[in-house]
Formats: structure tokens, C-alpha cells, sequence
């Protein structure tokens, strides 16, 4: 049986070129509008304590009506910065995660402007402890950063644009007596450990899967206190006890 050759089907070929950094910056212009508005800026950083809140709460923290939370709710779902969970009758939005609470504590200091020296204007209580998302803040969390480095608990090195954190073996040693296993967390799929800006001290505290076992650590041993609605923390005298005697922090 003889060969039959197959005809060459013609087609088209096209040579197009993606344009990668002009998406980025697109997708950049619409999250920032989507964070500028007033109201749903509002709605972030309440959302920053790391609780969930229904559309309605969210409508008074906003102070809008509860149609135009929703629109607003809906905008910044679609940009990615929110989620919602359904819980029998209630929709509970809370952040899209660490991301876009550290955008938006970046933010928060450019919004302090630039000055020869800073003087700091948050209330005590906030500037004192607070969270940071899932991650300690403020005055407390800025000191515990700098005495882990210095103990030498942390190396750095550079990641991306920032500073990430490795635990040195002395550091996990420490860690290992306060009940935080190491090999554990480094199976969470999350950045371990980085510097994040603190709005109010304009130094870092430690975020990441770390920064977020040590707020729980605290927690957990009544070390801090959560106010109910708000990010402050409230440092007990057991917790200053313990901060001098495991960090040399002195609250």
C-alpha cells in the first residue's frame, strides 16, 4: 500500500508580546482606588484586629447605610482584599489575610508624612500594644523585634524588597521553652518571619507565621488582653512580669 502524504493544513501564526508590567499596574490602580474611598477604608482598617464582622457592623463602622456597605463590600471582595464566610443566616467579612494588612500598614505610615523628626500622634493605648492583624504591634511589638535580634534568636536577610528572618539555633532553644515549635510552623504554607513596618513606632515588629504564634503565645498566657472591639492590647502584670523574664523586655 503506497503512502498517501497529508496535506499541510495553512494556519496563522501570531507572535504577541504580554505587557506584564502595564497589568500590574492596572490591577495596582484598582486596588488602590478600591482601598482610597473613605468608607472602604474605614472597613479595612477595622477589619485590621483580625475579627470577622457582618455587613451591618460594617455599615455603622463606615457610616453609610447598609445598601451602600454592601456595594462597598462587593468592590472590595472583587479586588481581592476581603472574604466573606457564610454562618447559617450571616455573612462574616473579614481581610483577605497578612497581605493586605501589611499594605495597608504601609500605608498608614506614608500617611503620616514625612518629617525632620517624628513625633508620634496615635493614642497611648494603641501605640502601646495592639495587633497588626494576627501579629503583635505598636510599642510592645517593636521592642520584642529589636530583643530578638539582639539576643541573637534572629539572622536576617534580604527577600524581595524587604527583610526576612531565619530562627538561629539559639533562637529556637528559646522559642522551643515558650511551647512554639519551629519545624511546625516552617510547614505552614505562609511566610515564616519578615519585617513589617510599624505604623506608629516607624520601626519594624516581627510579622509572619511567627509573629502570629508569639501573639497567640501571649494570649493564651493571659499575657495581653484584647479589647473588644479594638486592636489595642492591654499588657497584664503577669505579662509584664513575663516579658522582663523571657525577652528582657520592661513594659
Amino acid at each position: 500500500m503506497a503512502n498517501i502524504p497529508l496535506a499541510q493544513i495553512p494556519h496563522f501564526v501570531y507572535y504577541q508580546t504580554m505587557n506584564v508590567e502595564s497589568r500590574t499596574d492596572e490591577a495596582a490602580s484598582r486596588i488602590a482606588a478600591a482601598i482610597g474611598e473613605p468608607a472602604r477604608a474605614r472597613i479595612l482598617y477595622c477589619l485590621m484586629d483580625n475579627r470577622a464582622r457582618t455587613a451591618t457592623e460594617l455599615a455603622v463602622i463606615a457610616e453609610v447605610s447598609a445598601s451602600t456597605a454592601s456595594v462597598h463590600l462587593d468592590r472590595l471582595r472583587k479586588e481581592r482584599l476581603v472574604n466573606v464566610t457564610a454562618q447559617g443566616k450571616h455573612r462574616y467579612y473579614s481581610l483577605e489575610g497578612p497581605g493586605v494588612a501589611k499594605v495597608l500598614e504601609g500605608l498608614s505610615v506614608l500617611a503620616g508624612g514625612a518629617r525632620a523628626k517624628f513625633v508620634p500622634h496615635t493614642p497611648h493605648r494603641m501605640r502601646a500594644a495592639r495587633t497588626c492583624y494576627d501579629h503583635l504591634a505598636g510599642n510592645l511589638g517593636v521592642s520584642l523585634h529589636d530583643r530578638m535580634m539582639a539576643m541573637g534568636w534572629l539572622a536576617a536577610h534580604a527577600a524581595g524588597n524587604g527583610c526576612a528572618y531565619d530562627v538561629t539555633p539559639v533562637g529556637i532553644r528559646a522559642l522551643q521553652t515558650l511551647g512554639i515549635d519551629i519545624a511546625e510552623m516552617c510547614a505552614v504554607r505562609r511566610k515564616f518571619a519578615f519585617a513589617c513596618l510599624d505604623w506608629s513606632e516607624r520601626r519594624s515588629h516581627l510579622g509572619g507565621a511567627l509573629g502570629a504564634v508569639l501573639l497567640k503565645v501571649a494570649l493564651r498566657n493571659k499575657w495581653v488582653a484584647q479589647e473588644l472591639d479594638s486592636r489595642a492590647l492591654q499588657v497584664t502584670s503577669l505579662g509584664q512580669r513575663e516579658m522582663r523574664r523571657c525577652f528582657g523586655v520592661a513594659i
